[in-house]
């Protein structure tokens, strides 16, 4: 527990984090009801800085809507909670989580009058994949276990019990030594990572996939999308396939825990020579230089604390 912070926003007040406690009884343990955010707050030169705040949390009110879950704040009371909580915390780098969950009134699966409950959690997670692996490139595994599809779960939502799927992916990948996994879908085309989108690059072109691959719609890949765009290079957006995966010249991982993360090789087969792609290190050093406040292009991406 060392590496979360002091305290902890739930249900609207920055409480001790020993004050963040639920029944357990609670319909979300039992249901996996719940839905959640990943962001992260870097040091700029003037402060702390939460990359893309409002989109995060506008997302986490629609992923709470596609369950019929009313979360109980508004977009702007969750960003000002999540600056109170910093402030509070007095951090400089953090990991933020806010989750939104239904409490205790039933054990039916039905909800019926069960509150929701809202909490913003901070911990220091440093690198997701590894620390190694954003300069050197991971190692990843094409995983046993397919993805989810939207018409069993909507797929574009960050929700709690879906993430199931994920954790059966990881534990498989890491028991076998790797850094992390790559699901496939039913059709055996590319969804995405336990926890992070997909790219490929090909003849300094980048490809990735988009919903109707049943992936997240991440911010970090819209993020990235953008950038691409801004440097002058091409993308395209379409299913990815194993032939194509196996045929491109890099590939990497987006996402916000995730960051810009390289992947040097997928099962035996490798990319760039073993190594980190050049166009994937490129896109990464501008991305760190925007959420750590070092290129004012893209300020409005930033909410100084």
């Amino acid at each position: 527990m060392s590496n979360y912070s002091k305290n902890i926003w739930f249900n609207g007040e920055v409480v001790p984090f020993e004050k963040g406690q639920i029944h357990i009884l609670s319909h979300c343990i039992h249901y996996g009801t719940g839905v959640f955010e990943g962001i992260k707050c870097y040091d700029t030169p003037k402060g702390p800085a939460i990359f893309r705040l409002k989109e995060h949390m506008e997302r986490l009110i629609n992923s709470g809507n596609n369950y019929n879950m009313k979360i109980p704040y508004s977009v702007q009371e969750l960003c000002s909670g999540t600056k109170e909580l910093i402030k509070a915390n007095n951090l400089k780098n953090s990991y933020i989580r806010p989750i939104a969950y239904y409490g205790y009134d039933t054990l039916g699966v039905h909800p019926k009058n069960c509150p929701v409950d809202v909490a913003i959690g901070t911990l220091d997670w440093g690198a997701y994949v590894g620390k190694d692996a954003l300069k050197r490139g991971a190692h990843i595994t094409i995983s046993p276990w397919k993805k989810y599809q939207s018409k069993s779960f909507p797929a574009s939502t960050k929700s709690s019990g879906t993430y199931l799927n994920s954790l059966l992916a990881v534990q498989d990948a890491k028991s076998r030594g790797f850094d992390e996994a790559l699901l496939l879908n039913l059709d055996e085309t590319i969804a995405e990572g336990s926890g992070q989108n997909f790219f490929i690059i090909k003849d300094g072109i980048f490809h990735t996939n988009d919903k109707n691959a049943n992936i997240l719609m991440g911010i970090t890949r819209e993020t990235v999308l953008t950038l691409i765009k801004d440097l002058g290079m091409e993308y395209k957006i379409e299913d990815i396939t194993q032939e194509d995966l196996y045929n491109a010249d890099e590939a990497f991982f987006t996402g916000s825990a995730s960051e810009i993360t390289p992947i040097r090789k997928i099962d035996n087969h490798e990319f760039s020579g073993g190594r980190a792609g050049e166009l994937t290190l490129k896109i990464q050093e501008l991305y760190y230089n925007i959420v750590r406040g070092k290129n004012n292009q893209y300020d409005s991406w930033l909410t100084y604390v």
